[in-house]
């Protein structure tokens, strides 16, 4: 499994309509790309030296080749949009990573 993983650091005066729009909007249509399976929008506890808020965002994708066809076919597309509808307001870095194991409690 992989997973694709958004942070953003977003101005604490767009922070509440940049999460708006990233539940409809953006996260919505990185879905419905088909080359992920879920997403996790996750608020960052620590505060940033910047200011703003941050969140990281995970799209969990089954193969590297989703993951490449996604960046083929759609990241030109949604990766913009961000920057178009919150200018000077966000600054964001995407990181790709492979989950090696997954452990859980067993009751």
């Amino acid at each position: 499994m992989y997973i694709y993983n958004l942070t953003t650091n977003i101005a604490e005066q767009s922070k509440d309509k940049w999460l708006e729009w990233m539940r409809t909007t953006h996260i919505p249509a990185m879905l419905a790309t088909g080359k992920f399976t879920k997403a996790t929008l996750i608020a960052v506890l620590v505060k940033e030296e910047m200011g703003g808020a941050t969140y990281t965002t995970q799209y969990t994708c089954e193969s590297a080749e989703k993951m490449k066809a996604f960046y083929r076919e759609d990241a030109p597309k949604l990766s913009g949009e961000v920057m178009r509808l919150f200018p000077n307001q966000v600054v964001v870095f995407g990181t790709e990573l492979k989950v090696v194991d997954e452990f859980e409690i067993q009751n």
